[in-house]
Formats: structure tokens, C-alpha cells, sequence
């Protein structure tokens, strides 16, 4: 007896019919040849689609993996397959985008003439949006079969299925985390979600990386059944042979968005919140909440080319760029080193410089007669504060002298670039700039993967801004010299 829990819509609650007498050589004629998934018969026409990566612990969307996907729903349009079972071969489902590939990509995209940039992310980006959509709209039913973490793009892979079955494990969750590295999801997770569980359910998910536990995302609309691990294949394939209707919600004749003017008003209070708490220092949440903005209204393959539109824009600043190589890759290659016990050894040194920088900065500013509430002021806008404390007992130690930060080559548009008239942001960026100046000796003689290191760790203790991806990051920003 199936013990699991389900949605009130008596999907599942019979023996499924059968499916004809298709046979498995039938299914799978003229199947592309794939590598990092793979197809397997199942039983009454029904195929699994297996994603396992070789030669990796944990599936991620590669560039190879999403233009296998493509070809999979290509296939599976004009195929003789009832029903389709997503699952993975791994331990969990997919953990999102391959972010090493991801730099590769920035670069390209950044070495591309300004005028073209947009129109280089967009075609390199878009096509996992493609493949998703073509999977859901394959006139075919298409069930994710979920045991273990989804999330990022391995999220947006089991939001453009049909049914959605997770596992009762706590190893089980979906999630959206691209904001926590300065992105969003970019293959329809602002469009998919927002739908699904509507556009206030949605905002923690997409702007603060909010994880759903099964019975969290069955509740909200997300899951469609939670089973007891093991049981997830049976009753994805239950659900496929009572032949559902394999057609998305928003792709329906009556389908309706529900009180749009109210959704985009909770769209704008949700931008006057990120504005007051960060400005535009993180441009991220900001882009998710115009995908909403834009998208929402549309049909479903507008909104998709909204959203894409949207993330080529985002992915051409630095702040992604910053954050991914910190926050994740720099995390990562920290936590190894750590246990390891072999993190650079000029990092206290590295630690200690940067703090008396900043405190020759703000006594030079006291001796100039700057009131303590600006000095304050700056320290919580720059955003570190947690290194506050530390600052009133660190050693002074003088410097280059800090004029104005301007980009060593392409300017952003960051906030510090050019005059400041306000003292609050002009002390702020004249501390960055005691930062950036703080490292300089030790940037010639570090490797790239130990300035990563130790950007990660000043992001991590000092509050040194993750936008920025850490002193070494800025100093390359600004081409590698300090102005005077």
C-alpha cells in the first residue's frame, strides 16, 4: 500500500491502467546517443531518463549535459514513449549549474565588443530554457522522481515537469539559491515558481535562497506527492500510467494568473525592501524581481525570453563574477584546505594588515575633525561591521595614500567610482581603497587559488563586501594599482 503523502487530487489513489503493448524496441528507436544521461526502458512504453554524470559525485548542468537535454526532448516529441520518469543516478538530484563553466562563460562574454555582449550570453544561456521548455511542452507526461537535494538548475529541471514526487528524507529539498552568488535562475525558475505557488510564496525561495523540505513544497504547491525513499520511481511511473493530461498549468486555455495587480504590488514592496536594506550594492534580487515584473504577465514563452534577457544583462557585471568566485569557489577551496590544515600562511599576516590599514584611514579622518558618526556610518555601509571591534584594537599601520577608486580597465559602474560628495560613501571607498592597497605586496607572489583563499576568508571575517569578491578581487578591478 503506498504510505506516502499527496495532494487531495486522487492521482495515484488506483492501479494505473495499462498502456498498450509497445514494446521497448519500439520506444526507443532512433534515440540519440547521450553520456552524461541515459535512457532506460521501463514498463508499458514508459522510459526513464537517468541524469549521472560520469566521472562526477554530483550532477551538474553542464554545457554537455543541457544540449543532451535538448536533443532528449527533441527525441521525445515524435517518440512512441507514454511517459517519461526523470531520476538521477547519484546521491542526490542535480546540484545546479557547473560554476566552473560558468567563469569560462563570463570571460567569453566579456571579451566580446561591448555591443555584442548581450546577444553572446544570450545564446550561450538560453538553451537549457529551451530544452525545459521543449521537455514540457513534448506532448508527452513528464514526472521528476526527486531523492535528494534539487536545486539551481536541477530545480528548474523538476519544475518543467508535470509531476513532481519527492522523497521523505531530510536529504531531500528544493531550492533556488542563485542570489546567495549573485544570480538568478535563469532557465525559467522565476517564471515556474512564481506560478506554481504564486508571487509572495515564491519571494523567499528566489531572493534569499530559502531550501523547501518536502512537506514544505508539497504544501505550497511545489511537490506533488512525498513517498518514503525508495518508492519514488513506482509512484512517479503510477501517476504516468493513469494517463495524465501532459500539459502544464499555464499552458492550459483557462489558465489564470490570479490577482496580477496585486502580485506586482507585492513585487514593488519587495524591491522598496532590498533598496533599503542594500541599495543596488547587489544586483541580483534586484534582476529577480524584474523577471517577476516583466514576466509574470506573459505567456510562458515570453516569459522565458523576458527572463533570459534579464540574466544576460546581469551576468555581464563583476558582482556575479565576485561572488562566485568567493562565495563558492573560494568557500570551497578554504573548507579543503582548512581540514587539511595547509591554508596560505600569509593569511593572518594578510588579516592583520588590512586591519591596521583600516584603522590608519579612520584616525587619519578623526584628526581631520570627521564626526564618529560618519566614521560609523561608513563602516556599516561598507559592511563590516563584524570587524568593527577588531578596528579600535588593530595597530595602525600607513599606507598609499587613498584618491579615488576607478576601474583599472572596463567600469561597472560601481557606486565608488568617481567624486563622492557625500563624507559617509567618500570614507567608505577610501577605506576599500586601504584595502585593496593592503594586499598589493603579497599579489605578485600568490597564486590565484591562495588570493581566492584568502578573499573568502576576509569576506567571511571581516564583512569585507562579497560584490567585490574580496581585496585581491578589487585590486585586479582597479587594474592592479592603488590611486594616490
Amino acid at each position: 500500500m503506498d504510505s506516502g503523502l499527496r495532494r487531495n487530487d486522487g492521482v495515484g489513489m488506483e492501479p494505473p491502467p495499462a498502456a498498450g503493448n509497445i514494446t521497448p524496441e519500439e520506444t526507443m528507436t532512433d534515440l540519440p546517443v547521450f553520456r552524461e544521461f541515459r535512457v532506460e526502458s521501463a514498463r508499458e512504453g514508459l522510459v526513464h531518463l537517468v541524469f549521472d554524470m560520469p566521472d562526477r559525485s554530483m550532477n551538474v548542468f553542464s554545457n554537455a549535459a543541457i544540449h543532451e537535454l535538448g536533443r532528449f526532448a527533441a527525441w521525445l516529441r515524435d517518440s512512441d514513449v507514454a511517459g517519461v520518469v526523470i531520476r538521477s543516478g547519484k546521491s542526490a538530484f542535480c546540484a545546479g549549474a557547473d560554476l566552473n563553466e560558468l567563469g569560462v562563460a563570463y570571460d567569453m562574454i566579456m571579451q566580446s565588443p561591448r555591443g555584442e555582449r548581450g546577444r553572446v550570453a544570450y545564446d550561450h544561456f538560453f538553451p537549457l530554457s529551451q530544452a525545459l521548455r521543449a521537455l514540457e511542452t513534448s506532448g508527452k507526461p513528464v514526472a521528476a522522481a526527486i531523492n535528494g537535494l534539487a536545486l539551481g538548475g536541477g530545480c528548474e529541471f523538476a519544475l518543467a515537469a508535470h509531476y513532481r514526487v519527492l522523497t521523505d528524507s531530510p536529504r531531500t529539498a528544493l531550492g533556488l539559491p542563485e542570489s546567495l552568488v549573485g544570480l538568478l535562475p535563469g532557465a525559467g525558475g522565476t517564471q515556474r515558481l512564481p506560478r506554481l505557488v504564486g508571487v509572495a510564496a515564491a519571494l523567499p525561495v528566489l531572493l534569499e535562497g530559502k531550501r523547501l523540505s518536502p512537506v514544505e513544497a508539497m504544501l505550497a504547491g511545489v511537490a506533488d506527492i512525498v513517498v518514503p525513499v525508495g518508492e519514488e520511481v513506482a509512484a512517479a511511473e503510477r501517476w504516468l500510467l493513469s494517463k495524465p493530461r501532459p500539459t502544464q498549468p499555464w499552458d492550459e486555455p483557462d489558465w489564470h494568473k490570479g490577482d496580477e495587480p496585486a502580485a506586482l504590488r507585492t513585487v514593488e514592496q519587495a524591491r522598496q525592501a532590498v533598496l533599503a536594506a542594500s541599495g543596488d550594492r547587489y544586483p541580483a534580487p534586484l534582476a529577480i524581481l524584474d523577471c517577476i515584473a516583466g514576466g509574470f504577465p506573459r505567456p510562458m514563452d515570453e516569459a522565458i525570453a523576458w527572463e533570459m534577457d534579464v540574466f544576460s544583462r546581469l551576468i555581464q557585471r563583476p558582482e556575479p563574477r565576485n561572488m562566485i568566485q568567493t562565495l563558492f569557489l573560494g568557500k570551497l577551496e578554504f573548507e579543503k584546505r582548512a581540514k587539511a590544515a595547509s591554508l596560505p600562511t600569509e593569511l593572518d599576516t594578510i588579516e592583520t594588515a588590512i586591519l591596521g590599514a583600516l584603522r590608519f584611514e579612520i584616525e587619519t579622518g578623526k584628526a581631520a575633525g570627521l564626526p564618529l558618526d560618519v566614521i560609523d556610518a561608513a563602516v556599516q555601509e561598507l559592511g563590516i561591521g563584524a570587524a568593527a571591534a577588531r578596528l579600535h584594537t588593530a595597530l595602525p599601520v600607513p599606507g598609499a595614500a587613498a584618491g579615488s577608486l576607478v576601474a583599472g580597465g572596463e567600469s561597472a559602474g560601481l557606486w565608488f567610482e568617481g567624486v563622492l560628495t557625500d563624507p559617509v560613501q567618500a570614507l567608505a571607498a577610501r577605506l576599500l581603497a586601504r584595502s585593496a592597497a593592503a594586499v598589493s605586496p603579497y599579489a605578485d607572489r600568490l597564486a590565484a587559488a591562495d588570493q581566492r583563499v584568502i578573499d573568502y576568508a576576509l569576506v567571511a571575517s571581516l564583512g569585507f563586501p562579497a560584490y567585490l569578491g574580496g581585496p585581491f578581487a578589487l585590486r585586479r578591478y582597479l587594474g592592479g594599482s592603488i590611486p594616490g
